[in-house]
């Protein structure tokens, strides 16, 4: 399978386990060039820091904890082109559905699968081979 080996993916949750299943899904999409973090803080440094913004954030709005508003730091950050935000409803965010205009999707499942992730990157990268096809998990 061909990818786009360009697209930087930064995935942010406190639980390794959760990472670990996102970055996976990545992974099986053809896309490897993906950052886990585990804290605010280090999302925030990575952010703040990076030489070149990141295509795609997937974050657990839980991480930020109520310490700062988390839809307001994703829409005006230039470091950041898309992002995903789920378990959106801890955060009391309403769902904001993925589409091109959007800069950031809400959802309130408690994590991404592969079938949402297919879905975000066909917006990321449309000429990406595996868009609207869905790729079966064993």
């Amino acid at each position: 399978m061909l990818s786009n080996k360009s697209l930087r993916i930064l995935i942010a949750d406190e639980q390794h386990f959760n990472r670990l299943r996102v970055e996976r899904w990545f992974n099986q999409l053809g896309c490897y060039r993906v950052a886990p973090v585990q804290s605010l803080e280090e999302l925030l440094t990575l952010v703040e820091y990076a030489s070149e913004p990141f295509d795609l954030l997937v974050i657990n709005a839980a991480l930020a904890g109520g310490k700062l508003d988390l839809l307001d730091l994703c829409l005006d950050n230039r470091q950041l082109d898309r992002v995903l935000i789920y378990d959106g409803q801890q955060a009391q965010l309403p769902p904001i559905p993925a589409c091109e205009q959007q800069k950031v999707q809400v959802s309130h499942a408690l994590l991404p699968d592969l079938a949402l992730i297919q879905r975000l990157m066909a917006i990321v990268d449309p000429r990406l081979p595996f868009v609207g096809t869905v790729i079966s998990v064993r």
